[in-house]
C-alpha cells in the first residue's frame, strides 16, 4: 500500500509540472501544537513556545494561547504580537502539497525567516481588518510576503476555491475566491471577492498606467498574484 501511495504521489507531481505555479503562499487553517511557534512581540521580544489552542473572529485570528519553554500557559492578544511564525499540522501541509513544492523557492524576502520557511511556516501579522461593518485588530496570513511594499494580500480563510485537479487531500491548481488586501497607504484590509474583481482592478491600480493599459481589457481572477507582482516591482 505504502509503495501505491509513493507511485502515485510522484506520478502526481510529475503530472503537476504543467500547473502554472501560484506565486501567493498557500493558506493554512490548522496548526501543529507539537513544532514551536514563534512571536515577535510588539516591544521586541520574542515569545516561544507550543500552540495550545487560537481564538477566531470569522475565521482570523484574534487570540493565541501557547504554552512557553517554561511551561508557563499564556494567552496573547494581536494588539501585543508584531507578527509570528505558526507551524502548519500536517495534515493541513498536506492538502496544500503542491503549493509549498512549487512556491518554496519564491520565498526570499531577506526581513523574514527563510529556514522557517523552508520548515512550512506560515507567516501572519498584525493588522486592522474591515470585518463586515466592524474593524478589528487581528493575526492576518500574509500571503505574499516578497511582493507586498505597495498591497498586502492576506488570507481569507471562508474562501472558496476554483476548480482543483487530484485526489483527495493532495490537490492543486485551486485558487481563493476571495482575499483580504491592504494598500500601502491604507490602515485597514478589505475583503476582495472574485466576483467584484473586474469593477474593482482599476481601484487598485488606478496609479499604475502601464498595468491598466496592460490588462485593463482582459482581466483574469487567476493573474490576481500577477497583477500585484508586477504592480510591486514595475510600478513607480
Amino acid at each position: 500500500m505504502k509503495k501505491i501511495f509513493i507511485l502515485f504521489l510522484l506520478s502526481f507531481i510529475g503530472a503537476s509540472t504543467s500547473i502554472e505555479a501560484q506565486n501567493f503562499q498557500p493558506g493554512f487553517n490548522g496548526f501543529s501544537k507539537k513544532k514551536t511557534t514563534y512571536l515577535h512581540m510588539m516591544d521586541g521580544t520574542v515569545q516561544k513556545g507550543n500552540l495550545k489552542s487560537l481564538d477566531y473572529k470569522k475565521g482570523l485570528i484574534e487570540g493565541i494561547k501557547i504554552k512557553d519553554l517554561q511551561d508557563n500557559k499564556i494567552k496573547i492578544k494581536p494588539e501585543d504580537i508584531n507578527f509570528l511564525y505558526l507551524p502548519p499540522s500536517g495534515l493541513a501541509k498536506l492538502g496544500r502539497f503542491m503549493d509549498m513544492a512549487t512556491d518554496s523557492q519564491q520565498w526570499k524576502n531577506k526581513d523574514l525567516d527563510q529556514n522557517l520557511f523552508k520548515d512550512g511556516y506560515a507567516y501572519f501579522e498584525n493588522s486592522d481588518v474591515r470585518v463586515k461593518k466592524k474593524t478589528r485588530n487581528l493575526m492576518m496570513q500574509l500571503v505574499n510576503p516578497d511582493f507586498s511594499d505597495k498591497i498586502k494580500v492576506y488570507q481569507d480563510p471562508y474562501a472558496g476555491e476554483t476548480m482543483s485537479i487530484g485526489v483527495g487531500p493532495l490537490k492543486a491548481g485551486g485558487i481563493a475566491k476571495s482575499y483580504y488586501v491592504k494598500k500601502a497607504n491604507e490602515k485597514v484590509a478589505v475583503r476582495l471577492k472574485k466576483k467584484d474583481y473586474d469593477e474593482e482592478f482599476a481601484m487598485y491600480f488606478a496609479d499604475c498606467p502601464e498595468l491598466i493599459a496592460k490588462y485593463g481589457e482582459n482581466i483574469k481572477w487567476s493573474q490576481f498574484a500577477l497583477h500585484v507582482y508586477e504592480y510591486n516591482n514595475l510600478c513607480n
